[in-house]
């Protein structure tokens, strides 16, 4: 046998052999079936509840159940029951549209899409019991109606809250008065407490701070300390359910907010009028009139304003500048002369009060 004709043997041998590795090398088992185009079930559902509104959140799932991109999805149903676990989804209690979402191969670089649900309670499923609960669950369908199943649970207390009464403010030389009279008495239900949360919001700042907290009663009384004046301020209250049970801490649910109360907090209230005057002549180095008095305890006192008057004639300033302690010292007398005294106290705002009861003294 010639070598060319060896060479080609070999050839059609080798290209054989390689023909039937690859066919021995194929992926075993039933070839896959086409996806379903089931959307992954959601797995970060979370609820939050205030008054008869049930506020849902969570995030679009962008991959099917076999991590594909999901091009086409069907609405988001919402599901709730009054017991754990749901089961199925029974009649949804509403229904969204869902983004369509185009995943990309880096999870790292996907945005992810959050949709929202108001779920508004109707009072007769509220439930006389502090220990019940709504469980909510969502289920995304793909185009054909079809889902994979429900998302994680998310729970909120069943119990009804208070409506909320009106809240009146006026300003007063103490700090902002809140009142209100409520005409909604809660119903008496083991394990249920209430009380008023008060906030407050500078107008134009977004954030809110809690400035009271009272047990129910059917009338509200609180006076704000922690404002600044000068500043216009926005209050609300609501009216809140603690839900004690066998582990703390409790679980507290606020009702629906009342309408915001605007209040400019404008000091025109002048401090207290000081008290405790007392004059007393002194010859020490030269003839001078020493006076002291109670120290005012406003928290925004600036100074005292010290008056005089001669022979009772008209009562005049005699102090420069405001003094920043309950003590002044007379030096402009004259022997042989009689001298009426009078002081006031003045806030940083320059609101000043009345002057306190005279004091006499004469210079010998």
């Amino acid at each position: 046998m010639s070598n060319r004709l060896c060479a080609r043997s070999v050839c059609v041998l080798l290209t054989a052999w390689a023909g039937l590795a690859l066919t021995s090398c194929g992926a075993p088992g039933v070839p896959l079936p086409p996806s379903l185009h089931l959307p992954q079930p959601v797995a970060d559902l979370h609820a939050i509840r205030k008054g008869d509104k049930v506020h849902l959140a969570w995030t679009t799932p962008d991959r099917t159940t076999d991590r594909q991109v999901i091009k086409q999805i069907g609405p988001t149903q919402i599901c709730r029951g009054a017991e754990a676990p749901l089961v199925q989804c029974g009649t949804p209690v509403g229904q969204v549209a869902t983004p369509v979402v185009v995943g990309q191969k880096s999870k790292q670089n996907f945005n992810k899409v959050m949709q929202e649900f108001v779920d508004v309670l109707p009072s007769a499923v509220m439930k006389n019991d502090a220990a019940a609960q709504f469980t909510y669950t969502v289920s995304v369908l793909n185009a054909n109606g079809r889902s994979a199943g429900l998302s994680n649970e998310a729970s909120v207390p069943a119990v009804p809250t208070i409506p909320p009464p009106d809240l009146h403010a006026r300003v007063n030389a103490e700090g902002v008065e809140l009142s209100a009279i409520s005409s909604n008495a809660p119903v008496a239900i083991a394990g249920l407490r209430y009380f008023y949360r008060i906030y407050r919001q500078e107008k134009g700042i977004n954030t809110s701070s809690v400035v009271g907290e009272i047990p129910w009663s059917d009338s509200l009384e609180h006076v704000d300390h922690t404002f600044t004046w000068e500043k216009t301020y926005l209050y609300r209250v609501t009216v809140v359910t603690a839900i004690t049970g066998s582990k703390p801490p409790e679980i507290l649910l606020e009702g629906d907010d009342s309408p915001q109360v605007e209040v400019f907090a404008h000091d025109v209230f002048a401090p207290a009028v000081p008290t405790g005057l007392q004059a007393v002549f002194s010859s020490e180095a030269r003839p001078s009139v020493d006076l002291v008095w109670s120290p005012d305890a406003d928290p925004d006192l600036d100074g005292y304003n010290v008056y005089r008057s001669e022979n009772g004639g008209t009562a005049v300033k005699i102090n420069s500048q405001l003094a920043k302690t309950p003590a002044f010292r007379d030096t402009d007398v004259t022997p042989g002369k009689n001298y009426s005294y009078s002081v006031s106290a003045v806030d940083v705002r320059g609101n000043e009060s009345a002057r306190s009861v005279g004091v006499n003294e004469s210079v010998p």
